[in-house]
């Protein structure tokens, strides 16, 4: 009898112990339960499960080059830093609202600025962006969102209607540290719970952007999160933005989807929705696929695009014809029979 009755106490105690140190253990906020699950979205938002969903991967077999794809023009991107902006912590993302005297062009319509937020993944697997080109996902992903200022007076009456939306993506990888993403970075701190908010002074958000604003990838989508209405028109930049280590490990770790009074705090990581079927659409480009601009790549391919350019055959025997003067010289330099010193007399 004691034996059974300590058996049971011993049993209760581990599971005060265990529900102790789960408390006091942060949960991973997976896009799966932070809060709602992907895979469950569609019960409940029905586009979800629709047709024109984004993110998407870019592989070969859906681009299509399109000569008319201009640069897009950025009017109002430039704000003072008298101007602030709020930056809130959504329980989803980190978001932060922008000034509808913001708007780009060289669209269909001229859309006028509404927020920007971020996608990442976690601390152990930094592959948080939406979008991924040949299967590759990139560290994170900044999404600033606009919407059809022509035809709507603001974003809520534009969000479902099919001209509605027009988001532009940045793909995020590691590399030097970037003083304007830290901007915002700086701020997380301040929004570390769901509906926390900070202001930000204002900069220049085009400093957010790529140098290359002309190549980018563009197609006809949704928005990413619930109610995933087909509304989107996606400007996905071609070339990505570094930020360091650290701060992407500051956007990976520094907030929760839970707010500050919460028992059970649940981390904001892998806040983005997997890549979806893309079936019968075309995205169109604004640039030559394989076109490199490294000219340390160039001499790389001028032997196999050979045959099908005299002028790159041209420029290919100029390279091979430097690389064998290059590699002779270091045979004749090393071959050549050093003079011997005179023996000095005594």
């Amino acid at each position: 009898g004691s034996k059974a009755v300590r058996r049971i106490f011993t049993i209760l105690l581990i599971g005060i112990f265990y529900k102790i140190a789960m408390r006091a253990q942060p949960r991973l906020g997976l896009l799966t339960s932070c809060p709602d699950g992907e895979k469950a979205w569609p019960k409940k938002y029905p586009f979800c499960g629709g047709v024109f969903q984004s993110p998407i991967d870019f592989h070969k077999d859906i681009l299509q080059y399109d000569s008319n794809l201009l640069p897009l023009e950025f009017v109002g991107y430039n704000v003072p830093s008298t101007d602030q902006f709020t930056l809130t912590n959504n329980g989803h993302s980190v978001k932060m609202y922008l000034s509808p005297t913001m708007y780009i062009r060289n669209l269909p319509f001229e859309y006028a600025a509404s927020q920007l937020h971020l996608h990442w993944g976690n601390r152990n697997k930094s592959e948080g962006s939406e979008h991924t080109i040949g299967g590759k996902h990139f560290a994170a992903e900044l999404h600033i969102v606009h919407y059809n200022s022509e035809k709507y007076p603001d974003i809520t009456a534009a969000m479902d209607k099919a001209d509605g939306l027009a988001v532009l993506a940045i793909l995020l990888e590691i590399g030097p540290f970037n003083p304007t993403y830290e901007k915002i970075f700086r701020h997380f701190r301040n929004v570390k719970y769901k509906d926390q908010m900070a202001l930000v002074p204002g900069f220049n958000i085009q400093e957010l952007l790529p140098n290359r604003l002309d190549e980018y990838y563009r197609y006809e989508g949704s928005l990413t999160t619930p109610p995933c209405y087909p509304s989107v028109l996606w400007t996905v930049f071609r070339h990505p933005v570094k930020i360091s280590q650290e701060q992407l490990r500051a956007l990976e770790t520094a907030m929760y989807c839970t707010e500050s009074d919460d028992p059970e705090p649940l981390e904001m990581v892998d806040n983005f929705r997997h890549v979806q079927k893309f079936d019968e659409r075309l995205v169109f480009i604004s640039f030559h696929e394989g076109k490199l601009h490294d000219e340390k790549k160039k001499s790389c391919i001028y032997l196999v695009l050979c045959i099908k350019s005299p002028k790159c055959c041209r420029e290919a025997m100029k390279q091979v014809a430097v690389l064998t003067f290059t590699f002779n010289f270091f045979l004749w330099k090393r071959n050549f029979p050093k003079k011997s010193k005179p023996k000095s007399k005594n």
